[in-house]
């Protein structure tokens, strides 16, 4: 599947917009259609929330197209046949990725491999090891290229498939020691990122990047973490997706270890061997067709948010409520709530949260 220039070139700046996420995106092209009349439509939906509004510059987005270009990127859409089709499935999945690589990898059976950065000797190798059994029995092993078990995952699966996912624009290597496994796994495997080329590995973009990862993958392996890691994040995420999460115990006498004793105390699956990986995941039967990969239709006076936003603004504080709850208080439809919320985000007073709860900006 291709894109025209032009709806290609407005997708990527409607997404590069202020205030514009997955799911304020996906449901601009789903009431216009189109991102050239979405975008054409931002100012009048912000100034009904309540904001003046400008669409990210041309300039930019031909700068960003270009250095994708430089770096050996493409751009993969969310309604591509070889967007990754497990990652589609969820709410938050990134309506545009930036990738090098074999994208078809991403539809083959994958096993996430995470861990703690700062890891043991035995943590590291047992890493490896796993992530090497389980490619050579078929699966794909996602992981952050992190320092540690990351690093190791990707090494042990180098040669039978591995999906790197990186915080950073595609053009930048983090860790900077990982730049040469970085460029193998985009030569032999398949480098994913989610920001605009450029950017650097901020604080705030590794939760979003673990999204990617989780969702990604049948299910989530933690090798060794603590208990406030990133690691558990990962887990944490792809228990909402419903997917698999596993953990390798370790001592209670290694911190390195608590995150996952933890996991398994809370119902996360133990495993010692790669063969139970094998065993768990190889019960997943199947890949459903999300409903966000298909074409967005041409709008219509029955679009599924509605003509007439509802006056939700007042239900609204700092503490995030679900947003079926405001549509119980509120009386109104379903289409006109989600409508109102639309207009809220692209105004900046809108935070979306996990599990469907929003709140205002405080």
């Amino acid at each position: 599947m291709s894109l025209e220039q032009a709806e290609a070139f407005a997708r990527i700046r409607l997404l590069r917009s202020p205030n514009i996420g997955p799911i304020s995106y996906r449901q601009l092209l789903r009431r216009f259609g189109n991102a050239r009349t979405a975008l054409e439509a931002l100012p009048d939906l912000a100034a009904r929330g309540g904001a003046p509004y400008r669409a990210a510059p041309e300039s930019r987005i031909a700068d960003e197209i270009a250095a994708i270009k430089r770096a050996g990127g493409r751009y993969l859409f969310h309604d591509f046949p070889d967007y990754p089709p497990l990652l589609a499935q969820i709410d938050s999945a990134p309506p545009i990725l930036t990738v090098r690589g074999d994208a078809a990898l991403a539809a083959r059976p994958c096993v996430a491999v995470v861990g703690a950065r700062n890891a043991s000797a035995g943590a590291v190798k047992l890493s490896r090891d796993f992530a090497a059994a389980l490619a050579d029995a078929g699966f794909i092993v996602a992981s952050g290229l992190a320092r540690g078990i990351d690093g190791a995952a990707h090494r042990g699966a180098l040669n039978g498939g591995t999906i790197g996912v990186i915080a950073s624009g595609i053009d930048i290597a983090y860790p900077p020691e990982h730049a040469d496994l970085q460029e193998q796994i985009a030569e032999q495997g398949l480098l994913i990122a989610e920001q605009p080329p450029g950017t650097e590995p901020l604080a705030r973009h590794f939760p979003s990047r673990n999204r990617i990862i989780a969702g990604l993958a049948a299910g989530t392996l933690v090798v060794e973490a603590a208990p406030k890691s990133g690691s558990l994040i990962t887990a944490r995420l792809a228990a909402e997706f419903g997917r698999e999460v596993m953990a390798i115990p370790g001592s209670p006498l290694d911190s390195r270890s608590h995150g996952c004793n933890q996991l398994i105390r809370d119902g996360g699956v133990l495993v010692q061997s790669p063969e139970d990986v094998i065993e768990l995941l190889s019960g997943f039967d199947g890949i459903p067709r999300s409903t966000f990969r298909e074409a967005p239709p041409a709008y219509t006076a029955n679009d599924d948010l509605g003509d007439e936003p509802a006056d939700i603004a007042s239900l609204l504080t700092t503490a995030p409520v679900a947003v079926d709850e405001l549509i119980r208080q509120s009386g109104t439809s379903a289409a006109s709530v989600q409508l109102a919320l639309l207009e809220l985000e692209i105004a900046g007073r809108l935070m979306r949260h996990a599990g469907g709860r929003v709140s205002v900006n405080g």
